[in-house]
Order: C-alpha cells, then sequence, then structure tokens
C-alpha cells in the first residue's frame, strides 16, 4: 500500500490544509472546515484506490463531514470496471479529520492540522463519534503506563522511563471542566500541566518524538481522533490506550446522545460488545499496514502552519509508515500561478 499510493496521501492533507488556511482567523470554524472537507474529497477521488471512509467528521457538531462509509477515489466510480483491474485493486479503509481544531483555525491560534490514516479494508476500528478516555506516553514508557492506573501512577512511571524527575514532566490535558480534577492530581504530584482548547491528535504524536517537551496525554477527548491517534503512536512505536467514553453525564458536553442506555445500544449495533474495554494502539489501528498524514494548518508543536507568499503556499507535512518504518517531514512549496511572483515567505 506504501508503494501505490505513495506521495497521494501527502497532497491530499496539503490540499486540505491551504483550503482550511485561507479562513484562518476570519472567526468561522464551519467555514474552515467544509473548505478542508472538500478539498480532501476532491485530492482522494483522484487516487488510483476503492477507499471507504470508517471515520469521519462533524457529526457531533453538524459540520460539514466525510461521511462514515462515503467511497471515495477513482475505483469507486461507476465506469471504474473499465480502468481499474480487481486483480490490482487497492481497497483501503479510510479515518478523516480535514480540519482537526476548527476554532483553533477560525480564532488564528496555533496547533490546527489536517490528518488522515489509513490501512487495508478493516485496519481500523470504526469508533463512533463518541468520547474516549485517552493516555499516549513516549517510546520508553510503551507498555509501562497503563490507563487503568492513577495519574499519580504513571507520573511516577514515566518519571523511572525518561530518567527525569517528575517536576520536570510535562503532561497535556484538554482545558475542559470534566478535567478538573486530573487537573487538580498531576499538579499535585508534581509534574506540570498544558492546557490545551482543541487538537488533542498533535498533543497524541508529540509525546512520541523526543523535543517537543510533552511527555504525556491524558484525560478524556473524541474517539475518531483517538483512533487517528493510535495509528500514529503504532507506528512510531509509542503509548497510547483508548476506552470509549458513552455516559453523557461523564463528558459533560450533551453531543453525545441523551442518554447512557441510548449509547449502549447504539454500540452494540456496531458490533461493539465490550464497551468499557480498553483498547491499545495495535486494536485500534489493526492492520498489517497503517499510514498517518498530517499537514500543518497553523503553526503547531511539529509542524509549521501554512505560510503564503505571493503567488503561492509553502506547507510542511508529516507522513509516518508502519511499512516502511519511517517518519517524513515534507517541506513543500506549491506555485498557484505559472510563473510566481516571489518564491519567498513575507
Amino acid at each position: 500500500m506504501d508503494n501505490v499510493i505513495g506521495l497521494e496521501i501527502i497532497e491530499v492533507v496539503e490540499k486540505a490544509a491551504i483550503a482550511s488556511a485561507r479562513w484562518m482567523g476570519k472567526g468561522d470554524k464551519n467555514t474552515a472546515d467544509q473548505v478542508a472537507v472538500e478539498a480532501m474529497r476532491e485530492r482522494m477521488n483522484k487516487i488510483h484506490m476503492r477507499g471507504r471512509i470508517v471515520i469521519g467528521e462533524g457529526e457531533r457538531d453538524e459540520a460539514p463531514m466525510l461521511y462514515v462509509g462515503e467511497e471515495v477515489g477513482v475505483c469507486t466510480r461507476e465506469d471504474a470496471h473499465t480502468f481499474c483491474n480487481p486483480d490490482e485493486l487497492v481497497e483501503i479503509d479510510i479515518a478523516v479529520d480535514p480540519c482537526e481544531g476548527t476554532n483553533l483555525v477560525a480564532y488564528g491560534q496555533n496547533g490546527s492540522m489536517a490528518v488522515l490514516a489509513i490501512s487495508e479494508k478493516g485496519g481500523l476500528l470504526a469508533a463512533p463519534d463518541f468520547y474516549m478516555k485517552k493516555l499516549a506516553a513516549p517510546v520508553a514508557a510503551c507498555g509501562k503506563v497503563d490507563i487503568t492506573k492513577s495519574a499519580t501512577e504513571n507520573l511516577k512511571i514515566l518519571s523511572e522511563c525518561l530518567e527525569r524527575s517528575i517536576e520536570e514532566l510535562v503532561v497535556v490535558v484538554m482545558d475542559r471542566s470534566r478535567h478538573k480534577e486530573l487537573i487538580q492530581e498531576i499538579r499535585e504530584a508534581g509534574a506540570r500541566v498544558r492546557l490545551i482548547s482543541d487538537g488533542d491528535v498533535s498533543a497524541a504524536i508529540s509525546c512520541g518524538f523526543a523535543g517537543t517537551n510533552i511527555h504525556a496525554l491524558m484525560g478524556i477527548g473524541a474517539a475518531p481522533e483517538g483512533v487517528i491517534s493510535a495509528a500514529a503512536m503504532r507506528a512510531l512505536g509509542g503509548h497510547f490506550q483508548g476506552q470509549l467514553i458513552y455516559d453523557p453525564e461523564v463528558v459533560q458536553t450533551g453531543l453525545i446522545g441523551e442518554s447512557k442506555e441510548g449509547n449502549l445500544a447504539r454500540l452494540k449495533e456496531m458490533g461493539i460488545d465490550d464497551p468499557d474495554k480498553i483498547y491499545n494502539a495495535e486494536e485500534l489501528a489493526s492492520g498489517e499496514t497503517v499510514l498517518f498524514a498530517a499537514c500543518g494548518i497553523t503553526p503547531g508543536t511539529l509542524m509549521e502552519g501554512v505560510r503564503f507568499f505571493a503567488g503561492g503556499a509553502r506547507t510542511q507535512s508529516l507522513i509516518i509508515s508502519s511499512q516502511s518504518r519511517t517518519v517524513r517531514f515534507v517541506d513543500t512549496i506549491h506555485m498557484f500561478e505559472k510563473t510566481p511572483r516571489a518564491l519567498q515567505l513575507r
């Protein structure tokens, strides 16, 4: 799959990021999301594949979306039999978030990106648009920290694995009322807390890279983004665990249905018989081959945001492959005009 898809998935996230970045700072998160969705869909439909969206976005807040079950790629067209050889057909599952951190784009804040993960058919957990309790940590702590342990216990383990004092550790937590006690416990244990308003995919994968000064992600965030994070962390060898949260009283948002009982019924319909199961990265992204791609929309820990110049733009993307065991940072100049007026940033 790595060889077949090649550089094309880079262009998918680049196109989405550029489209969304044009709305950076304009206070309109839905349009920033919509144009990213449209750009991502258009580019995916030019790839020689049969793709199926297993994790889309936007269902919770009625934003535009690449919907779950949507088929994309050249080989999904009605006339595909005339130019797609069934014996050579690449069938893949795709998890997308065309604009991860719509509020960040709307208000010109750091950390937004266009992101997707792909695997062969059946290789990604079709997570419902619920919430997920998450724990991400560096490679050195993989399999040693555990989501069932308290934050204090996990910080002690992290401290030993990373050979740092707890006071030197930084934990990213989403700034939500449901995390009040978690934040207090982390601080009382001696670690430092970095609060974020949105965009926990970036925080999760940052744990997999040395030098980011992010040592753990803890707390509850969106479940679809959890699967995307798991795909990246599996390829990186980092630690990721997730547990679905289906009780509206726990997430305190009013965005995942009216009742716990209704959500449990929905999970059963989706084939999830153990709603309290704790998933690791290999279970959330179980495919033989997993590819993760992201492109910065606004500046972040790992990537620069889109930077426009006269006649073009510059992007920075991140591609992680479990097949080739590579991490690529791709710096791209996009020339919108035949002869750009300048090839330097302003």
